[in-house]
């Protein structure tokens, strides 16, 4: 099945359809990239003041991170092809072909990765992100939080070893691109997130 060998190309094109742009251009709010921290996510649609609009590219990013994987395992694909689709659909999330490699931080696409790979492990990461993001208003504290717990959530709920790097490989892309936001956390310079303004 040659076929299958294009489904991480597949998965990385669908990674790139950057939800935080075309929602921001259908609602006609400010680039995300120019706004807040600059990143093209749900967080910085939120900033816009618009809960509509960022609940709809919470579920855009969500979905590209899912589709993918979902689609890769109905065609009874290897272990192996699933995945390079997921590590694929996260890399187009963060360097989209579509928007010059200029995408957003991966939370929700991971979180999406991971819904198609093991739901209840979806549940958890999304229970420790609002608990974190609610007590202390921090976005990225929540998502950096949440995504190191699914290292050791990984080792239980996965049997093939395979998938346990998958998931390093996903959270270790995940930190990459928050530099910048744990060097604001640690200067106390980072923005917080409000659910009720």
């Amino acid at each position: 099945m040659v076929y299958q060998y294009f489904l991480p190309v597949i998965a990385y094109l669908i990674g790139s359809i950057s939800s935080a742009i075309i929602v921001s251009k259908l609602f006609r709010l400010n680039d995300p990239r120019k706004v807040g921290s600059g990143n093209a996510g749900a967080t910085n649609v939120l900033r816009s003041g618009n809960k509509f609009a960022a609940l709809l590219t919470l579920i855009g990013d969500v979905l590209k991170g899912a589709i993918p994987v979902w689609l890769t395992q109905s065609y009874g694909t290897s272990d192996g092809i699933i995945g390079l689709c997921a590590l694929a659909a996260l890399l187009g999330h963060i360097f989209p072909v579509y928007f010059s490699f200029d995408g957003g931080k991966g939370v929700a696409t991971c979180l999406g990765i991971f819904t198609a790979l093991m739901p209840i492990m979806a549940v958890i990461i999304i229970v420790i992100w609002f608990l974190v993001a609610a007590i202390s208003r921090y976005s990225s504290l929540a998502a950096l939080i949440a995504a190191a717990t699914t290292i050791p959530m990984s080792f239980f709920f996965f049997d093939e070893m395979l998938y346990v790097g998958v998931s390093f490989a996903l959270v270790a892309l995940l930190m990459l691109k928050h530099r910048d936001n744990i060097e604001r956390l640690k200067s106390g310079t980072e923005r917080k997130i409000s659910f009720t303004g």
